[in-house]
């Protein structure tokens, strides 16, 4: 399990692999996106499901809400760095029923900033098409 850096398209961009859940919590989200932003630049984040913990998944507990929101306010707000934190999700979401989590899914992913999608390809597809916007 590990981070892996590269640019594509001049936009640097990080990508989250492996079995081991690594978002966990708010903190543990927020340490990923300054450590991308650090080590690489990157504010292009590509995120195995396998890495997500399920309580993400689960509106209801509040910690999708909270991660979002502190990507997309939080992260930008830092003095050194500029831009908002994206991050593309991909994996099978069909084991889903929640109504709620699945309109935000379809929200998600009608935005600029998260994206939730069954394909790594297409996760970083939609990443780089949105890079620029801010």
């Amino acid at each position: 399990m590990g981070i892996q850096y590269w640019k594509q398209d001049g936009i640097p961009v990080a990508e989250l692999t492996g079995p081991e859940k690594r978002i966990v919590d708010a903190p543990s989200a927020l340490e990923l996106a300054m450590t991308a932003r650090h080590e690489a630049g990157a504010s292009a984040l590509l995120v195995d499901k396998a890495a997500v913990a399920e309580d993400f998944f689960i509106l209801s507990k509040g910690l999708a809400g909270e991660i979002l929101q502190k990507y997309v306010n939080y992260g930008g707000r830092i003095a050194i760095y500029q831009y908002r934190i994206k991050m593309a999700v991909y994996g099978d979401f069909s084991c889903y029923t929640s109504k709620p989590l699945r309109d935000f899914i379809y929200e998600s992913n009608h935005g600029s900033d998260f994206f939730f999608v069954p394909e790594r390809e297409e996760a970083l597809r939609l990443l780089l098409r949105t890079a620029g916007r801010e």
